[in-house]
């Protein structure tokens, strides 16, 4: 972290369905956030406690947005956060539509009305080595009991379609597959139920986190399975444990829709920033 007048750092806490971040606006140039800052504020007892980090920068749209996992690993997407970065956006310019940059490609979002924001997150990697996978195979049935589906959006899933999503203990389930030996880059693990051709219940464990309320990725993700199944059609409404999001897979790419909150404003303090050096 660059030396900053003061040395505190000011911080945004948002949350897309209880999936929770802290956003840190770096587009003035005199932040650096570093694995260990992401890893001490994601603390909840000594810091501030997060799902994932959201660094805002200058890019070649409206905004470049990076995304560090609770552990302090890089996510090259987040959807729920996307969302909320949007929506901070639009408030602050005006525009009803943003063009965001990521480490997953350039990424459309829209103001969709009634205070929802709308992302599309891009078309869904299908290959294995784009997942990826650790070798060549059927990514619609994995050879891991219970035949999940294997889907990247621009990071790695793996969704398991079960009868009842309550009755599995996911704390043990999650970090089972999460380092399965077919994912090199590990996995984020979904637990989806199929309410209807339009209705899926979901619940998320997340690589580098553990349980989370939502995951708007893996949201994507599993309507995207779902469909390649034939178990729905492209358009569902997938319950989360936080809330609902509203997955679109259409040809240009899996559009995401849903609440976000801004739910308040922080500043780390001097104490705080020397603790890390």
């Amino acid at each position: 972290m660059k030396t900053l007048e003061n040395r505190t750092l000011p911080f945004m806490k948002m949350h897309g369905l209880g999936n929770d971040f802290v956003v840190i606006d770096a587009r003035a140039g005199d932040v650096t956030v570093t694995h260990e800052l992401a890893i001490a504020l994601a603390d909840r007892h000594r810091g501030v406690g997060f799902d994932q980090l959201a660094v805002i920068e200058t890019g070649t749209g409206d905004a470049h947005l990076t995304f560090y996992n609770a552990d302090g690993s890089t996510a090259g997407a987040c959807g729920n956060a996307t969302r909320c970065i949007a929506r901070y956006l639009m408030e602050l310019t005006g525009k009803t539509a943003l063009t965001l940059t990521t480490e997953r490609g350039t990424l459309h979002a829209l103001d969709a009305g009634g205070g929802l924001t709308s992302v599309n997150m891009g078309p869904p990697q299908l290959e294995w080595q784009d997942i990826p996978l650790l070798e060549e195979m059927d990514t619609l049935e994995l050879p891991i009991e219970g035949a999940p589906t294997a889907t990247g959006m621009g990071n790695p899933h793996c969704t398991f379609f079960v009868e009842d999503a309550e009755a599995i203990l996911l704390d043990q389930f999650g970090p089972r597959y999460e380092h399965h030996p077919l994912y090199p880059q590990r996995t984020n693990v979904q637990i989806a139920q199929i309410i209807g051709r339009d209705h899926i219940r979901m619940r998320v464990w997340e690589r580098g986190v553990g349980i989370t309320l939502a995951s708007g990725s893996s949201s994507c993700a599993t309507a995207v399975a779902a469909a390649r199944r034939g178990l729905t059609g492209r358009k569902v409404q997938i319950d989360l444990d936080g809330g609902t999001l509203h997955i679109d897979w259409r040809e240009d790419g899996v559009w995401m829709t849903g609440a976000t909150m801004h739910a308040y404003n922080g500043i780390l303090t001097k104490q705080f920033l020397d603790a890390l050096t």
